[in-house]
């Protein structure tokens, strides 16, 4: 009996088959290589990259792919210069003979740089709602809006910011868990957690307009805008732009530092160029270059909340308005009794 298995696998092997083998798969046909492959690559590396054959199968000709988009090879290397930061696919076409093969590899990109570090210092405090779960800050000149959460007692706020007092308050229905919120062109965008709605209301009167669905990420978390696109965090690390139009997303960042991702993103607030973005659980806030999603700062905001009542439902920072003045922030957070003005100082 073991002779004849022998037979058989000796057969097959000179059908180009060894025994147990598929040759329709093609990595048992060819390797893809890359050949100073390393934990995480920056955007000054280049990728170099081989393509040989396991069997005596001739490589006539390699094209490559990156995230799905051509890209071309010198010498056998690609420069990285303008990629985003995150995990990366690359693909190698291997034509062979009247067939061609598909290959993939990942690889990740890691900030080059370490972050600045900054600390702050309060310059006032206002009062503030402590029942309001905080979700989504962000000032319209002078008056500022808040999205709170919590199912049952969701709700989106206009607020002024001086007194605490709620000057118009458009709850929710009992389903729905409030999230961030960002205003343009004279309307509110408000997110909701896990039911994959988004609600647009008019500034003028808070009246509800319209809704969106969100239709490549699970979770709703924190929106922002810079004047033209509007961005969206979902829970990981991911900040994603959505289509002013549809509010449909279309493309993402992935936020690394130079050492590792960072998830969690929570709520953002545009400032000068750049996205603030609360971490959940941390006292911390990473200011993200939002054309490739490195950490280029962060924030650290530990004691404030040591500053507010404690109480039993007291929960973590979450909220970061900006008015426009300089190194200045107005933040707050989950049924905090306090909104704090600090200014924002490097280390």
């Amino acid at each position: 009996m073991k002779m004849h298995k022998l037979f058989i696998c000796t057969l097959l092997m000179g059908l180009l088959l060894s025994c147990g083998e598929d040759i329709s798969d093609p990595n048992q046909l060819f390797n893809l290589t890359i050949d100073n492959s390393k934990k995480s690559f920056k955007v000054e590396d280049a990728l170099a990259v081989s393509v040989s054959a396991k069997r005596d199968k001739p490589v006539e000709s390699v094209t490559y792919k990156l995230n799905g988009e051509s890209v071309n090879f010198e010498n056998n290397a690609f420069s990285l210069a303008g990629q985003r930061m995150g995990v990366h696919t690359l693909q190698a076409d291997i034509k062979s003979g009247d067939n061609t093969y598909t290959l993939s590899k990942d690889f990740t990109i890691t900030a080059t740089q370490s972050p600045k570090l900054y600390t702050y210092t309060i310059l006032e405090s206002y009062p503030h709602d402590m029942n309001a779960y905080t979700q989504g800050l962000e000032f319209e000149n002078d008056t500022l809006y808040e999205s709170t959460g919590q199912r049952k007692k969701s709700s989106l706020r206009k607020t002024n910011y001086a007194t605490g007092e709620v000057i118009e308050n458009v709850k929710l229905q009992d389903q729905y868990f409030g999230e961030g919120l960002t205003i343009l062109n004279d309307k509110i965008y408000q997110l909701t957690w896990q039911e994959n709605t988004g609600f647009i209301y008019n500034l003028s009167n808070m009246e509800q307009t319209g809704t969106f669905v969100y239709g490549k990420s699970n979770e709703g978390w924190g929106l922002c805008n810079d004047g033209a696109a509007i961005y969206k965090s979902d829970g990981t690390q991911r900040i994603w732009t959505l289509n002013r139009n549809t509010l449909a997303e279309e493309e993402y960042i992935e936020i690394y530092t130079n050492k590792s991702k960072i998830d969690q993103v929570n709520e953002l607030e545009w400032v000068e160029g750049k996205i603030y973005a609360n971490i959940y659980q941390k006292d911390a806030i990473a200011i993200v270059n939002p054309s490739n999603g490195a950490v280029e700062g962060v924030i650290n905001m530990k004691g404030l909340q040591e500053q507010v009542t404690q109480h039993s439902q007291l929960d973590v920072l979450n909220g970061i308005a900006y008015k426009g003045e300089p190194n200045i922030l107005y933040v707050t957070g989950k049924n905090w009794d306090k909104l704090f003005k600090i200014e924002i100082k490097e280390k």
